[in-house]
């Protein structure tokens, strides 16, 4: 196995056995963190996730944004485009199916998709990071495929990329790959890494 596959194992392991508390815990102080944030206040079109795997929960800053009068979209596995992703509007009334990982996500027959360029600022999971704002992420790169287009046009044109995460999925140093999506930054339950 080699050190990137047994470092996502260790860390998916950690934050899978973080308690339900400890869970609510986070995603509360997240919510707190994120909040203060100027690419958060000033953004109205969000990408946002729902938690698998141990992952960070945002339904905290989720029913902020529906407070705010934020949008909020949750992604979607392409149907046709190999590991990439839709983006469609998020609401409480929206219904949902699981997906062939077993995660929520809407039914798009009929919806309007929200062109990633037309989103403000996306919220996305991780596996593990650094502070220098390198990620690692699940392994099968939707998200990178997705957001591919700002490592040749620029990382300030289109939305801005902020990782999720628990503070324990940071590591010392992250090799990164000529694939991996540069991070406008990182914000977890319990510090911001951001500026990038």
């Amino acid at each position: 196995m080699d050190t990137r596959q047994a470092l996502r194992r260790s860390i998916r392991s950690k934050r899978r056995a973080l308690t339900p508390l400890q869970q609510r815990q986070a995603a509360n102080r997240l919510c707190k963190q994120l909040r203060k944030l100027p690419a958060f206040l000033n953004a109205q079109h969000i990408a946002v996730y729902l938690p698998n795997d141990g992952e960070i929960d945002l339904q905290p800053l989720i029913r902020l944004c529906w407070q705010l009068g934020k949008k909020t979209y949750l992604p979607v596995l392409h149907p046709v485009k190999h590991n990439s992703l839709w983006f469609v509007p998020y609401s409480a009334k929206t219904r949902l199916v699981k997906n062939i990982y077993k995660i929520p996500e809407p039914v798009v027959l009929g919806e309007p998709k929200q062109p990633i360029w037309a989103l403000d600022l996306v919220l996305l999971p991780l596996v593990a990071f650094d502070a220098d704002g390198n990620r690692m992420g699940m392994g099968g790169g939707y998200y990178d495929r997705t957001f591919a287009f700002k490592t040749r046009l620029g990382a300030n044109w289109g939305p801005r990329l902020l990782g999720m995460a628990h503070e324990l999925q940071r590591v010392d140093k992250l090799a990164v790959a000529s694939w991996d999506i540069p991070l406008t930054g990182i914000v977890t339950d319990m510090k911001s890494y951001y500026g990038k």
